[in-house]
C-alpha cells in the first residue's frame, strides 16, 4: 500500500490541491486514524484487524471510484494496489475472528459481504465525486495519511515505548516533510 500512497494517491492528490491543504489533509488522516485505532483497540478487541481494514478501505474505495471517472488506467493501477494490500489484511482479519470463536462458514459469509463495501463506496465515488476532482484529491490525501498511520502502527508495536501508536504519527510528519521539500523542486 506504500506504493499506492507514493505513486498514486499523493502525487495525484497534489495535482488538485495546494501543498498546505495537502499537508493538512495527510496529517488529519493520520490523526483521525490514530484516535479511531485507539477506540477500536479499547472497544472492539476481537475485531480490531477487520475494523482497521474497513477504516482504510472506505476512503480508498471512494477515491478509487472517483478516479475511474476521469482516469481509467490510473484507476486500474490503484485497484491493483488496493487488492494486493487487502489480501493479507483480510487473511489477518480471518485469523483474528477465527481465534475469537467465529465458525468458519459464518466468518466467510461475513468477509464476503464486507467485500461489497468497497464496491458500494467505489460506485458512490464514481457517481457523486467524478465531477469534483478537488474532493477526490482531498480524499486521496486524507486516506494516504490514514493508511500511512496504519502501515507503521503495525511496525511500531515492536518498539519498546509506552505510547507506540504516537510513533506512527511521526511517520506521517516525516512523509509530509518530504512532500513539502519536494514541492520546491
Amino acid at each position: 500500500m506504500l506504493s499506492a500512497i507514493s505513486f498514486v494517491l499523493v502525487p495525484h492528490g497534489l495535482e488538485k490541491t495546494h501543498i498546505i491543504i495537502a499537508i493538512f489533509l495527510i496529517l488529519l488522516g493520520g490523526i483521525i486514524f490514530y484516535y479511531l485505532d485507539g477506540y477500536i483497540q479499547k472497544k472492539a478487541k476481537h475485531t480490531a484487524q477487520i475494523m482497521a481494514m474497513l477504516l482504510d478501505f472506505i476512503p480508498e474505495s471512494i477515491a478509487l471510484g472517483a478516479l475511474f471517472a476521469y482516469d481509467y488506467k490510473l484507476g486500474m493501477v490503484l485497484a491493483l494496489f488496493i487488492a494486493l494490500q487487502n489480501l493479507p489484511e483480510s487473511f489477518n482479519s480471518y485469523l483474528e475472528l477465527r481465534s475469537s470463536g467465529f465458525k468458519i462458514k459464518k466468518l466467510l459469509i461475513i468477509l464476503f459481504l464486507l467485500s461489497f463495501i468497497g464496491v458500494i463506496f467505489s460506485l458512490l465515488g464514481y457517481y457523486l465525486l467524478s465531477e469534483n476532482p478537488f474532493i477526490t484529491s482531498a480524499l486521496m490525501l486524507f486516506a494516504s495519511g490514514g493508511i500511512l498511520y496504519l502501515i507503521f502502527q503495525d511496525i511500531a508495536p515492536s518498539l519498546k515505548y509506552k505510547n507506540n501508536r504516537l510513533i506512527a504519527i511521526g511517520v506521517n510528519i516525516g512523509f509530509i516533510v518530504g512532500i513539502y521539500g519536494n514541492s520546491f523542486t
